[in-house]
C-alpha cells in the first residue's frame, strides 16, 4: 500500500522518470544506460519511499504512542505552555529510509493547530524545532494533554497535516506526513512514565512512548 499524502508526488515522479527513461532510446549508448539507469533507480526509490505498511494499534488507553517512524534522538524536560512543567520532550528522527506516514499518539480532540513558516535546518540541529518550519498540534482528553510538531528539514520541505480543530481521533490514526526525511517532536506531561530511551527506533501507532498512570483500557 502506498501514502495517498504522497500519490501526486509519486506519479509526477512516475511521468518524469518514464518520459525519460523512452528519451533515453534516442541518445547514445553510453548517455543512455545511466539515463535509464537513474529512471529505474529514482522510481524504485519513490515507490519505497512512499509506502504505508499497516499497523497494528496498541490498544491501550494508558498508552501513547509514537507519533513516526525513526529513531529517538533526544529526550529532556521541559516546559511547555500546552503541556505544563515538568514535561517531557521525545525527538524522533525520521531518515529519507523510513516510513513517513504520521500517526495520531493518544486518543482525544484536536484544541490546537498551528502552522509555523521557517527555516530548514538539519533535523537532527535541536534549533530545527524551534527555527525550522513545522506544524504544532495539540491534543487533550479527559485524563491529559499530547503536543507535537512536524517539523521540516534540510531535505524535507513539504509538511502534509490533515487535522482540523475540534476533530475528535485516535491512537494509532493516520494523519499526514512529512516528505523526505526530518523529525517530530512530541511533549508528554508531567505524569506521563517514558517507556523508551535515546537511541530506540520507533514504530509509529505501535511503539509505546510513555504510560499515563491511572488510566485503564
Amino acid at each position: 500500500m502506498f501514502a495517498r499524502y504522497g500519490l501526486t508526488t509519486l506519479t509526477k515522479t512516475l511521468l518524469l522518470c518514464l518520459a525519460a527513461f523512452f528519451c533515453a532510446l534516442l541518445l547514445p549508448t553510453v548517455v543512455q544506460i545511466p539515463v535509464m539507469t537513474l529512471s529505474l533507480l529514482m522510481v524504485l526509490f519513490s515507490l519505497y519511499f512512499f509506502r504505508d505498511p499497516s499497523r497494528t494499534p496498541v490498544g491501550n488507553a494508558s498508552a501513547i504512542v509514537a507519533p513516526a517512524d525513526g529513531k529517538v534522538l533526544l529526550i529532556r524536560k521541559t516546559d511547555h505552555p500546552f503541556t505544563g512543567k515538568n514535561s517531557t520532550l521525545v525527538s524522533i528522527f525520521m531518515s529519507p529510509f523510513n516510513v513517513h506516514v504520521n500517526r495520531i499518539p493518544i486518543n482525544g480532540r484536536v484544541t490546537h493547530l498551528e502552522y509555523h513558516p521557517g527555516k530548514f535546518l538539519m533535523a537532527f540541529d535541536h534549533n530545527s524545532m524551534i527555527d525550522n518550519e513545522r506544524m504544532d498540534i495539540g491534543i487533550e482528553n479527559t485524563q491529559s494533554k499530547v503536543f507535537f510538531s512536524q517539523v521540516s528539514g534540510f531535505l524535507a520541505r513539504r509538511i502534509v497535516c490533515h487535522l482540523t480543530n475540534d476533530q475528535n481521533v485516535r491512537a494509532g490514526e493516520k494523519f499526514g506526513m512529512i516528505k523526505f526525511g526530518s523529525r517530530l517532536d512530541i511533549i508528554l506531561p508531567s505524569q506521563a512514565e517514558i517507556a523508551l530511551e535515546e537511541g530506540k527506533k520507533t514504530r509509529a501507532g505501535e511503539t509505546v512512548v510513555a504510560r499515563l498512570p491511572n488510566i485503564t483500557t
